[in-house]
């Protein structure tokens, strides 16, 4: 199937609320903090703002037309989408629809959660009811255990050992060194990651992200709208959602992306040699080499080569999580899913700073969300144009 690409629709504005390891105040805060921040970057009154689309796992009892209340907005178009680290992706693709038909102006797309101390481990308590009903009651509770159960199929099937994995640590903490919202910045070694702890066989401490509190954000418009407003900008060239995609795999090892990787890139009119930067989901190493594989980037079962034999740093043959990546900024909630997109649009338009791709102009962001015991049921990737 084809897919139409998009016309005109264009990214502004990239919001990184600072991440917080623990915060007693709620997700209403630091999603109110974000679109503060995007009215501060773009100059726009709260009115202009047309359009909302809000993805968080601790807003409730509140929903998106609660949050718009709380904001004070009046909106022609609301959408929440509850879908973790995919959120991103399907929030800028929807929102661009919804531009590109007039449904709305401008759209403010905001993830934020907060994380009290004990909060992650009871959000994760009630999760899904799959979880509470087959699969806590076995001992298997928790993301780890699922990603322990993924990582340990694609070892076996491909052959993939610890060492393939800490090279991608190692080097995105690296590229967070010089990124100032990154909570975890402390160079560490090869030697470093084989001697963290375990937390879920073959799941290593150094290959789990850190739950955080924090916001990111973005606004969706038409270009003509960002250049009468002098607001610098990227273009959307081509994005994808696909959920529960090879159902019939046994556990995981491939994602929708290798499904829809040849509509995205044709849409896009590129291909993954024409792509400057990338930032895939990384909530766990084994999910970032399924993306390098099922976006083209290699075949399969071959990312671990792939990463050994290419420089990963912004100023490498293969910048990839520019700023660290959830790894090392860390994971506040569904902001997580948004990380990659704010990161592409400050490297797009000049904004990374000493992290910044030389002569960066197509940027690649894949999400991946929703884990359900052996798989994530949902993903996305979005192609970036600088302007």
């Amino acid at each position: 199937m084809s897919r139409a690409a998009f016309r005109d629709v264009v990214l502004a504005c990239p919001v990184s609320v600072p991440y917080a390891r623990f915060s007693a105040r709620g997700a209403q805060y630091f999603i109110g903090t974000a679109l503060r921040g995007l009215l501060a970057e773009s100059g726009l009154e709260k009115r202009e703002v047309d359009g909302l689309c809000v993805s968080s796992f601790s807003l409730y009892p509140d929903s998106g037309i609660g949050l718009l209340r709380a904001l004070g907005l009046q909106a022609t178009w609301l959408d929440t989408i509850p879908l973790g680290g995919a959120s991103g992706i399907v929030a800028l693709r929807r929102a661009a629809r919804a531009v590109e038909s007039g449904d709305a102006g401008i759209v403010a797309c905001i993830a934020g959660d907060t994380c009290a101390p004990g909060g992650f481990r009871e959000a994760t308590a009630r999760f899904s009811q799959a979880s509470q009903d087959a699969v806590y009651p076995v001992g298997a509770g928790g993301p780890n255990a699922s990603f322990a159960m993924i990582t340990d199929h694609y070892m076996r099937r491909f052959g993939a050992v610890a060492e393939d994995f800490g090279r991608l640590c190692v080097a995105q903490r690296a590229n967070a060194g010089p990124n100032p919202r990154a909570l975890l910045r402390k160079p560490i070694t090869l030697e470093d990651y084989l001697a963290s702890r375990p937390i879920s066989a073959p799941v290593r401490l150094l290959d789990c992200v850190m739950p955080c509190a924090g916001a990111e954000g973005f606004l969706v418009m038409r270009r003509g709208e960002a250049e009468a407003r002098g607001l610098p900008h990227c273009h959307l060239l081509a994005a994808t959602e696909r959920h529960n995609a090879y159902a019939d795999d046994p556990v995981q090892e491939r994602g929708g992306w290798a499904a829809d990787r040849e509509t995205l890139f044709a849409a896009a009119g590129t291909t993954p040699a024409g792509v400057d930067l990338f930032q895939s989901y990384d909530d766990y190493p084994v999910i970032s080499f399924l993306q390098l594989e099922d976006l083209g980037f290699c075949a399969k079962g071959e990312a671990g080569a792939f990463v050994a034999a290419h420089d990963l740093s912004p100023t490498g043959d293969f910048p990839m999580n520019t700023g660290g990546g959830q790894h090392s900024t860390g994971q506040a909630g569904a902001a997580g899913g948004f990380l990659g997109l704010t990161e592409t649009l400050r490297q797009l338009t000049g904004r990374a700073e000493e992290r910044a791709v030389p002569g960066a102009r197509i940027g690649l962001v894949s999400g991946f969300g929703m884990i359900a015991y052996d798989r994530g049921l949902s993903c996305g990737a979005a192609v970036l144009a600088a302007a």
